[in-house]
């Protein structure tokens, strides 16, 4: 972007092997110094679909985004689906990578086509929101057109900006965490467009591709999580994880909210069906699960869609709104402002401890979504840059961060092992880096009682380890519940992989590429500055109980800091 110039260059066979998460954390690690401001001109954003991005294979369709981050200073993934991943996959595109920033205040845009990457300035959509972009994008080429935006958050560099990619319906889908929309916007890219291709992604193995993918896809449809993830959404979990005393509520103060049923994946189900919603739906082609829906206002008029547990968790029991309708209307407007919806609910549960406006205020959150958030007034500003943000402008001890992030919505003291992976993950608190949920709650892969020590650091690790892996794939983590609980399922994963690539990946070969995933992360991190003191939980866990179970984060350092022995 220094002097606006594009080229096409062949993969470095160091990094032929990688895909998605794999891709974006090796180019990441490699060409970007580890000290850098996020927002100058030696960050790099990388794009990169996953390795099975493109084809025919089950719920492939994720896109994987990289940088260092401005929201916790750390090595940064983020993933989405939507369209573009298999868009550029059958482009033939196996990474975008972004590099230096230009000097002046013009804004561009990039287009992908079969032959060429430009660089275009772009007057017509700075200021707007995703879904203007998504349509005038579509009006300019074509409808299937691919879409990949940030919003006026991102133009304005907030640390809770994400990188929106337009859905199969034209709406929104976030590469939500650690201000990667901010990075984007510092680049003065307001979208990338993909044009429609009619190649297709070469396959080694053509048959043996079928009868991988057949064996796959049976194994996510006949799951039982899946097919409750497909009746009800991941929102099926306000209730299970309510009932297990361990959603946190009211800036995690306890782990139960009174209002839990007006907002848990059941009224949500109900409430979809008698407005005339989509209860399910997918949010990227091929999808078999669909835990995705299009949630209705009361005037049966869209509201929202891909309304999910951690969005809703956050806006309602977090910040104690138990309307949904409100929680819809703040969901959609952070889809078109571009703001990740765990980070900016957290921040709103730290402002309203603040006393900026009272618990329960739903018409309050979005009124400050539009009027502050979105024009970045100062106060926007402050909560747009993340819940450590207002903790620290106002003076609250009770910040649910790790590394800089937002805690997402599962209370550590009462779920142990997902207490390790916010402290370790070597990207801030973030559930989707090691789902202990699946065991210590679900019973999937076994069980660990959630409220002890024991086994806690070896799943959180062998899950962290595991998702890595997929997170390199291009498919969504929701085939983690098959994975762990049906023989037939990871084994047809990896027959798909050697299908496509024509090579003899074993299980032993994906379990090292996790490993190298989180060392080469964990790497940058500590170049960059980061120690195990880094890994761990704010005090307050430690020192006040949590009702039903009134118990407090016990898991010492020492406990924490064998997680890397690997």
């Amino acid at each position: 972007m220094t002097d606006l110039s594009t080229s096409i260059e062949d993969v470095p066979a160091d990094w032929a092997g990688h895909g998605g998460r794999g891709l974006t954390s090796t180019i990441v690690a490699a060409e970007v110094e580890p000290t850098c401001h996020p927002l100058g001109k030696n960050n790099k954003l990388v794009f990169a679909p996953g390795l099975l991005s493109g084809t025919t294979a089950a719920n492939s369709g994720r896109l994987s985004c990289g940088a260092k981050s401005p929201l916790t200073g750390t090595i940064k993934e983020a993933n989405a689906g939507g369209t573009s991943a298999q868009m550029l996959a059958r482009l033939g595109v196996k990474a975008i990578i972004i590099e230096g920033m230009p000097e002046g205040d013009t804004w561009y845009n990039l287009h992908l086509s079969e032959d060429s990457i430009t660089i275009n300035e772009e007057t017509e959509l700075i200021g707007k929101g995703n879904f203007a972009v998504a349509e005038a994008v579509e009006n300019r080429f074509t409808k299937k057109t691919g879409v990949i935006t940030i919003g006026p958050a991102g133009e304005m560099k907030l640390a809770a900006a994400n990188i929106s990619v337009k859905d199969p319906d034209s709406k929104m889908r976030s590469n939500g965490r650690g201000g990667l929309g901010a990075v984007m916007g510092s680049k003065k890219i307001k979208f990338i467009s993909v044009a429609e291709t009619t190649r297709k992604v070469e396959i080694a193995e053509p048959e043996a591709f079928k009868t991988a993918n057949r064996a796959f896809a049976k194994a996510l449809i006949d799951n039982p999580i899946s097919q409750a993830l497909g009746q009800y959404g991941t929102n099926v979990l306000v209730n299970i994880i309510n009932e297990a005393g361990a959603l946190p509520t009211k800036n995690f103060t306890t782990g139960q909210f009174e209002g839990h049923e007006k907002i848990s994946g059941e009224t949500m189900h109900d409430t979809i069906v008698a407005r005339g919603g989509k209860p399910s739906h997918n949010c990227h082609p091929g999808c078999v699960i669909k835990c995705s829906q299009v949630f209705n206002g009361p005037d049966k008029q869209y509201r929202t869609s891909g309304f999910e547990y951690e969005s809703i968790w956050a806006l309602g029991a977090d910040c104690c709104v138990d309307d949904l309708d409100y929680v819809a209307e703040a969901d959609n407007l952070m889809d078109d402002i571009g703001v990740d919806s765990i980070e900016i609910p957290v921040a709103f549960g730290v402002a309203m401890e603040a006393g900026v406006l009272e618990f329960g205020d739903g018409a309050g959150i979005c009124r400050m979504l539009k009027e502050d958030i979105a024009k970045g007034t100062p106060l926007g500003r402050i909560i747009g840059n993340g819940a450590g943000s207002v903790g620290r402008a106002f003076g609250v001890t009770r910040v649910p961060v790790v590394k800089n992030q937002a805690i997402p919505a599962y209370d550590p003291r009462a779920i142990k092992g997902i207490g390790i992976t916010y402290a370790t993950s070597t990207q801030g608190a973030d559930h989707t880096m090691g789902y202990t949920i699946a065991t210590n709650i679900l019973g999937v892969g076994g069980s660990v009682d959630p409220l002890t020590h024991e086994g806690q650091v070896e799943l959180s690790r062998n899950l962290q380890i595991a998702t890595a892996a997929i997170d390199s794939t291009g498919m969504c983590l929701f085939i983690a519940f098959a994975a762990l609980d049906d023989a037939t399922c990871l084994p047809s994963l990896i027959d798909m992989l050697n299908a496509r690539f024509g090579i003899a990946l074993t299980a032993d070969d994906v379990v090292s590429l996790g490993q190298y995933i989180l060392k080469t992360e964990r790497a940058f991190n500590q170049a960059a500055g980061f120690t195990n003191l880094d890994d761990r939980l704010p005090e307050f866990f430690a020192e006040e109980p949590i009702a039903p179970h009134n118990v407090v984060w016990d898991m010492s350092g020492e406990e924490i800091d064998t997680f890397w022995n690997f």
